[in-house]
Formats: C-alpha cells, sequence, structure tokens
C-alpha cells in the first residue's frame, strides 16, 4: 500500500490543512505525526528555556485535541521524540512511505531542519513536499517578489490588498483510512525538562490548546457576543478577555489558521455589517503576513543586534539587576511592572502592554534587545518566531520600523491605557 506520512508541525488541525488534504488524495493510506523536536527544549545561549511551562501545556493539550479529531475520522496521531532528521526518516522506512507532507517554514532554524530532513528522506527515495499554510495570503499570490517586497508595513499592505486575493479554505477531511495507529502517549511536562504552571485566575483569559477550543474562542468573539464589531475601540484594552480576539496562541499553535478567520469576518460581515472593527481585524493579519513575509526576505537578520538595519554596532549589553528588576516587576515603573507580573503568572500580555514593555527594555534598560526577545520567547504562550522577534526588532530600531526611533512616554501611556488604573490595581495587589 501507498503510505503517505503528514508531519504536523504548528498547524494542529483538520479544518484548512493544506497539507493533511493532499496527502490524503495522494496516499492510501495516511499517517499523521508530531515530533518533538529536542531542540525545542533546551536552554538558549541567553539563558531561558527555548519553550517555556506554558506554552508546552498549550501544545500538549492541542495535541490531544488534534488526536481525537482524528480518530473521530478513522486515523489518529502518532507522537515522535527527538531529532526530526532521525526519527521522521525512521517512520518513513518502518511504513515504506513515498512522501512526507508538511507546512513550509520561513524562520532560519525551522527551515534548516526542514532542510535536514529533506536531505536525510531523499536518501530513502522519499519525497518531502511542503506547503505555504500560515499566512492569509499566499506568498505566490504577492505583488512582489520576496526580495522586493516593501519594507514598510503600510506599502506593503496597500499593494497587497489592491493586488491579491485570499484564498478560499481546505475544508476538514470526512475521514482518513490510516495504518494502525496506537493510542497516543504524550510526554509529561517532567519528561520535556518543564513544569506545570497554572495560569493566574487574574488572567485576561484562560487559554486551552486545540482546534475545537479555537473555534470556539472564534464562535464566541463573532457570533456570540459580536465584540468583533467594537474590535478597533476596545483592542487597546488590557483587562478581561473582550478587549480583543486572543486569537493569537492558537494561530501561533495553527489550531486556526488566518484564512479560517478571515473567512469568518466575511461571514460575519454579510450578517452583521462590515466597519473599522471588522475591517481592523484583517489588518493585524496582515501585519502577521508581512512579518512572516519580511523573515522570508531577511532570514537570520532578525536575530542580530543591528537586525535588518545593519546600522548599529554589535553590543551585547546586560545587566542582571536591572534585567531581573524587568523581568520580575520589580522597576521604578508601576506601569511596567503590572505587565511584566501579568506575563509571568499568565504566559499572556496586551498588545499595548508589549510595546510598552519592550520600549522601556531598550529604552530606559538601554540593554541587548534580543535578550528581551529570547525572554518572550521563553514565556509566551501564543510566541509566534517571526511576531516576536519582528515585533522587538521593530521597536528596537532595528526592524521595520520607518521611524529612526520609536520612543514610548511610559507614564503617559498609563494614563492614556490605564486611567482608572484598574489594569494595575488587578496585577500590582
Amino acid at each position: 500500500m501507498k503510505t503517505a506520512i503528514v508531519w504536523f508541525k504548528t498547524d494542529l488541525r483538520l479544518y484548512d490543512n493544506e497539507a493533511l488534504v493532499k496527502a490524503i488524495a495522494q496516499g492510501e493510506k495516511v499517517l499523521p505525526v508530531y515530533c518533538f523536536d529536542d531542540a525545542d527544549f533546551v536552554t538558549t545561549r541567553y539563558g531561558f528555556k527555548k519553550t517555556g511551562n506554558f506554552r508546552a501545556q498549550f501544545l500538549l493539550e492541542s495535541l490531544q485535541d488534534l488526536d481525537a479529531n482524528l480518530r473521530k475520522i478513522g486515523s489518529g496521531l502518532l507522537i515522535l521524540r527527538g531529532k526530526p532528521e532521525v526519527e521522521i526518516p525512521k517512520i518513513v522506512a518502518e511504513y515504506k512511505a513515498l512522501k512526507v507532507f508538511a507546512k513550509r517554514e520561513v524562520a532560519y532554524e525551522e527551515k534548516e531542519t526542514e532542510a535536514v530532513v529533506q536531505t536525510a528522506l531523499f536518501k530513502l527515495r522519499c519525497e518531502l513536499e511542503t506547503f505555504s499554510s500560515s499566512t492569509l495570503y499566499h506568498a505566490e499570490d504577492l505583488p512582489f517578489a520576496i526580495k522586493d517586497i516593501p519594507d514598510v508595513f503600510t506599502n506593503f499592505r496597500k499593494k497587497t490588498e489592491l493586488d491579491a486575493t485570499v484564498r478560499a479554505v481546505f475544508d476538514s477531511p470526512l475521514a482518513m483510512t490510516s495504518p494502525d495507529i496506537p493510542e497516543m502517549i504524550l510526554p509529561t511536562l517532567q519528561d520535556l525538562g518543564l513544569e506545570f504552571s497554572e495560569i493566574d485566575a487574574r488572567a485576561a483569559i484562560q487559554f486551552k490548546g486545540g482546534e475545537t477550543a479555537a473555534m470556539q474562542r472564534l464562535n464566541y468573539y463573532f457570533y456570540e457576543t459580536k465584540k468583533l464589531s467594537v474590535y478597533k475601540e476596545t483592542r487597546n484594552g488590557m483587562v478581561g478577555e473582550g478587549y480583543s480576539s486572543k486569537f493569537s496562541a492558537w494561530l501561533a499553535m495553527g489550531c486556526i489558521s488566518p484564512r479560517t478567520i478571515y473567512k469568518e469576518i466575511r461571514a460575519y460581515e454579510n450578517e452583521n455589517g462590515a466597519n473599522d472593527s471588522t475591517y481592523w481585524l484583517i489588518f493585524e493579519l496582515l501585519w502577521r503576513d508581512f512579518f512572516r513575509f519580511m523573515f522570508k526576505k531577511y532570514q537570520t537578520k532578525f536575530f542580530l543586534y543591528a537586525g535588518i538595519k545593519g546600522e548599529k554596532e554589535n553590543s551585547e549589553s546586560l545587566n542582571n539587576k536591572l534585567f531581573s528588576q524587568w523581568e520580575n516587576g520589580a522597576t521604578p515603573s508601576d506601569f511596567i511592572n503590572a505587565n511584566m507580573i501579568e506575563l509571568k503568572q499568565t504566559g499572556f500580555m496586551s498588545n499595548r502592554g508589549r510595546q510598552n514593555v519592550a520600549s522601556y527594555f531598550c529604552n530606559e534598560l538601554n540593554m541587548d534587545w534580543r535578550l528581551g526577545a529570547a525572554y518572550f520567547e521563553s514565556q509566551l504562550i501564543d510566541y509566534d518566531v517571526c511576531s516576536n522577534w519582528g515585533n522587538w526588532a521593530y521597536l528596537a530600531g532595528v526592524g521595520n520600523d520607518p521611524r529612526k526611533h520609536r520612543y514610548f512616554n511610559i507614564q503617559k501611556q498609563a494614563n492614556d491605557y490605564d486611567k482608572d488604573r484598574s489594569f494595575r490595581d488587578l496585577w500590582l495587589q
């Protein structure tokens, strides 16, 4: 029998998953696998766990949900652990698979892994076919080549909105033929060198991993509450689950696709009317696209101190005392402290908070911005390599910001966005 393997990564869903759909179309049997890559659970050179407790817990929940949804259509999820370039070829050899289907990567480390897996599979005469499934707009549909994408978001957005269209989603498969897949056994957090961290009860939202939870959140935010209609007015909020969509964690893990959200926005507009708020969620999805395409364009430059600008001399500036105060919410600024405590206790922070704590780190503390980005990588439930490092570079003045130096007046920001101190009172009690 001709077996196709689907290598799930950060695309943990059935709906709008091109790799899965194509595998089913081409393979007589389809074997879905997920590999816990040892490299994702190391301590980075900045001294932080690459994947922290909160995100690992969300990942485990997402895999449980994916396995449950696969079992409903006659399949399941096979869990591997180790180096993908070793473990995936082993499974290919065992099942005599002719092709592996997977999501296409854009960031440096992820592309390196993809390349070594491809080389190992080539030796087995097995093809790796990848699909671009993480963006709203497909790279091939953009009105410019990757190397010519404008470095300024507004220029990218205007031309893309004018000249490109969003592709249709892929329906969830209704049935799959798979080899016998044993009951899924996930590693524990302890197996991964981590420990369980309960999300603080004060959290803006109690995230739960998986496509099922993602679709429930979408339905709640769009249809049960119609909060989408006021998104633009509330998006700079800081307290509670309703001020923004909170889709970020599910998007980052691929439990939902940007195109799914786009499709539902259009359906919502047909039913409830379009306004600035319904457009603004598409606008935010475009920002997400922009950073992914920037990573395709600039590759490793987003991880260098000088970023894509190349003008700053290298700095390894680290003041352990100041870093500790920032990390633990013990700075002279109560607004910064409240945001950093929220991050430490929940794995989440509002967009407004992220901009302020990053600006404070870069401008007030004058430290290497990559330390802040690496801490966020470890701590955030919704960590996405392109959005995280792209935004940090932007705020450090070495990324895509057309202004030379973006500086936030922290006290003014606190007065504007936490007028009644409700956010600070919540986290500093």
